[in-house]
């Protein structure tokens, strides 16, 4: 009796109580527990369900084309950050949205015509605009966002960052969404520093240009590419999330310094003389304004990453006026931000008109750009903000040029004239 009883619990299903006879398939474990192909299939269907709606929630909002910034509105709010700049700030209010309309003309699903990313390249001294740029167009995007730095990546087996670690920060931007991830923005600064060592195509191992130049193509193409979240290297163990990269924009920034001699020698002009415009006297500091994908090539990109970088646009360096301008009139103000810092200790901070020309000439001399504001402005605010806080008796300060100038002759700055 007992060994008919066992051969028919080993004939029953586990989890349905199905006999062998009732189905088609019984399969037994070591451990003696069953499952029928019933059950199999209910367990599948189950789990796909569960997948599917995981994935459902996962999945980011749909773009409304009336609900997105129309590219004047856009340069606007750019308008309210960055002085000058007018060409750059127009090419990136045209790209971000063509963006948006590009994802929304993907989610309607098959479409007659297929429309290609633009993925853009920024050109222009240092401490002119391009990282802010980024950082300002980040504010109002409705997109994942993050900044790379391309002097960080080398070559896949070498020390340094991969090219999926780009990536793997927008990945982390959009919280690990990967639908999300696959929709972002990604800007790409110091992008001429992976430039070739040389006009010819390398011969030896170029691990930090050439080569990161060619890991860089499927990416900007657009592919699957297999990105560890934890950040490369460090977790080999790690899995990975497939990104689909075909429908994130590229951004790339760069100083080219010395790119001007290549575009006066294809205009065949000299850097200083007039061009073929009336009157346009064209200098270092405006040829950059002439610059065309044929100049980057030369400067040392592939031509593979040339043609995936379409929109080429530049900045410009800042005049006197433009300088003054940053001073005081964006939103984030340098001057606006120590009167704020001062404002906490009830304080009200004033600068003489005289000393913002002060600095502005200093930035100039000591050709610093934008960047330079900062420091100059912090060599002469430094001993304020270490002694105004504790005399509680002072409510108003003003900055004139006599202290400036002092402080200037302390911190030590003029040293860079000389050593310029």
């Amino acid at each position: 009796m007992t060994n008919n009883n066992n051969n028919n619990y080993t004939d029953c299903c586990s989890f349905c109580g199905m006999a062998r006879h009732e189905v088609d398939v019984i399969f037994s474990s070591s451990g003696g527990a069953h499952i029928c192909n019933e059950c199999i299939e209910r367990g599948y269907a189950l789990l796909l369900e569960t997948e599917m709606s995981e994935s459902k929630r996962n999945m980011p909002e749909p773009l409304k084309l009336e609900e997105l910034m129309k590219p004047v509105e856009i340069k606007a709010f750019l308008d309210q950050y960055v002085i000058g700049q007018e060409d750059a700030k127009k090419h990136l209010s045209v790209a971000v949205y063509n963006h948006y309309k590009r994802l929304i003309h993907s989610e309607k699903g098959k479409q007659k015509v297929d429309i290609d990313k633009s993925n853009i390249i920024i050109a222009g001294p240092t401490g002119t605009g391009k990282t802010l740029l980024a950082k300002t167009i980040a504010k109002l995007l409705k997109v994942p966002f993050t900044i790379a730095d391309a002097t960080a990546l080398t070559e896949a087996g070498y020390v340094g960052e991969d090219v999926e670690s780009i990536l793997s920060r927008l990945l982390q931007a959009a919280d690990y969404n990967i639908p999300l991830a696959e929709r972002g923005i990604v800007f790409v600064d110091e992008i001429d520093k992976i430039g070739r060592k040389g006009g010819n195509p390398s011969i030896t191992r170029d691990v930090s240009g050439e080569g990161v130049q060619q890991a860089l193509l499927k990416i900007l193409e657009g592919a699957v590419v297999n990105v560890p979240p934890e950040g490369g290297r460090k977790h080999p163990d790690q899995k990975y999330a497939k990104i689909d990269t075909s429908n994130i924009l590229f951004i790339c920034g760069g100083a080219f310094d010395g790119i001007e001699k290549i575009i006066s020698k294809r205009m065949n002009v000299n850097i200083l003389g007039y061009g073929k415009e009336k009157n346009m006297l064209l200098t270092k500091d405006n040829l950059i304004r002439y610059i065309l994908p044929q100049d980057i090539r030369a400067y040392g990109l592939i031509p593979e990453l040339v043609g995936r970088l379409p929109v080429v646009t530049h900045v410009e360096s800042l005049d006197k006026p433009a300088l003054r301008s940053i001073l005081t009139e964006p939103k984030n103000a340098i001057v606006r931000q120590y009167e704020a810092l001062f404002k906490m200790d009830n304080i009200d901070l004033k600068f003489d008109d005289e000393v913002l020309d002060f600095i502005v000439d200093k930035a100039v001399e000591y050709k610093l750009g934008a960047r330079g504001l900062r420091s100059i402005c912090e060599s002469v605010m430094t001993d304020i903000m270490y002694e105004l806080p504790s005399k509680t008796s002072r409510r108003t300060y003003r900055v004139t040029l006599p202290v400036a100038k002092e402080m200037i002759e302390k911190s030590g700055l003029t040293l860079l004239k000389r050593v310029g």
